[in-house]
């Protein structure tokens, strides 16, 4: 899990399109903080705090306290907004978190072991289904990502989510099915190998 940090964060009354425009212009972001049957909070965050978060990794994934005038929030970011040309951050919606909360979050799978697969050794190709794989966990223990052991995997080898150790405290969100993750699939040159050893096989017998 990363490391919690905290913002500093003004309220703003003033909300729409004109005022984002002001803010952004005073090197600000707009954002929000809403849920906890509490009533959405408009504010605004230092753009070179939000940039670096954001573009740092784990932004998603990382519970964060924001002092909003002196009120220290926990949160979570759910959204934010880049500009599609830029990739400069408009816009952020955070949701208030407590130690008991559990969030729905998307988690980024990692592969290990690669080099002990002797189905990607043959020439094998790794197919990964799914890259990120959407979790119900406790909000103060977020995995930054889940792992994958690739170690003995062949050709052929299917990896389901039923197979991966997962952290404690952490479910897929999908729980009626055993989805893929992702798949050890045969490329042409290992399949002509594999047509080789075949053909050897019936030459020997």
């Amino acid at each position: 899990m990363s490391t919690s940090y905290e913002l500093k964060a003004e309220t703003r009354e003033r909300v729409g399109k004109g005022s984002a425009r002001a803010i952004r212009r005073d090197g600000k972001i707009p954002a929000v903080i809403y849920g906890d049957k509490q009533p959405p909070l408009a504010i605004t965050l230092s753009y070179k705090d939000i940039f670096y978060k954001i573009h740092g990794g784990g932004f998603m994934t990382t519970v964060a306290t924001i002092d909003v005038d002196g009120q220290k929030i926990r949160v979570l970011p759910k959204d934010y907004q880049l500009d599609a040309i830029r990739d400069f951050p408009l816009h952020v919606d955070f949701l208030r978190v407590s130690a008991k909360s559990e969030v729905t979050v998307n988690i980024p799978v990692h592969f290990i072991n690669e080099e002990k697969s002797p189905g990607l050794k043959r020439g094998g190709v790794l197919n990964v289904v799914r890259h990120e794989v959407e979790f119900v966990c406790p909000a103060n223990a977020i995995p930054d990502s889940i792992t994958i052991d690739l170690e003995g995997t062949e050709i052929g080898d299917v990896i389901h989510i039923s197979s991966i150790k997962l952290p404690k405290g952490i479910t897929p969100l999908i729980a009626d099915r055993d989805f893929t993750v992702a798949t050890v699939a045969g490329s042409a040159a290992a399949k002509s190998e594999a047509d080789g050893e075949e053909a050897a096989d019936s030459e020997e017998k």
